[in-house]
């Protein structure tokens, strides 16, 4: 057996134990908050030492910063996934939007994320981290959400509407976090889709006589 091929396995077990510690992470913070969220209690649930985390994540902040990054590219990736299935277009298509971004807000991610956020405020060493992947991720966000509204920005409002639709979805998961908040958020959702398919759409006002 060459080196080439004992090499292979290896890596193959050295990036499923790091995807381990990823998924552990984030269902840990998602649960526990940051206080309780250890490299140790990670690498537990992981089903791995804490030596073995220590090698893929030398630090408590590379760990989670990281974490909230992979899970929320999986999030990217299944989002472009399930934008293939959407409506063609119209109101309805608007609202299968806007119920997709919503969706995402309400769910562990962005739970685990919240706390990592929070903790931000307070832990000098991790802010920088933080704030950087907060504006990339958001970047994306805004930028899929024009894509599927096929929103013309160009146009005045639409691109405020845009992040309105952003801002609210982000509302609505904190509304989410203490109790069952979904009948609440479909009148919400329904409501907010109709003004935002009328934003999107409007027809440019005719000049007189035209």
């Amino acid at each position: 057996m060459d080196a080439l091929t004992t090499r292979a396995p290896k890596q193959d077990r050295s990036r499923a134990t790091r995807r381990k510690l990823l998924e552990a992470a984030v269902s840990c913070l998602a649960e526990r908050g940051w206080s309780g969220s250890t490299v140790s209690a990670v690498a537990e649930r992981a089903g791995v030492t804490r030596g073995a985390a220590q090698h893929h994540f030398p630090t408590r902040e590379d760990l989670f910063t990281a974490a909230i990054e992979h899970v929320a590219e999986e999030w990217l990736d299944a989002v472009r996934e399930r934008a293939r299935a959407l409506p063609r277009d119209g109101e309805s298509r608007t609202r299968a939007v806007v119920d997709m971004l919503v969706g995402v807000y309400t769910g562990p991610l962005f739970r685990a994320a919240l706390h990592l956020w929070v903790a931000a405020a307070d832990e000098e060493q991790l802010r920088p981290r933080v704030n950087a992947l907060e504006a990339r991720i958001g970047r994306e966000a805004h930028r899929l959400a024009v894509e599927f509204l096929d929103a013309d920005e160009s146009v005045e409002g639409v691109r405020e509407s845009v992040q309105a639709t952003l801002d609210m979805a982000r509302g609505l998961g904190l509304a989410n976090l203490l109790s069952d908040d979904s009948a609440r958020r479909a009148g919400i959702v329904r409501q907010w889709s109709r003004i935002l398919d009328t934003v999107i759409h409007a027809r440019p006002e005719q000049p007189p006589g035209s």
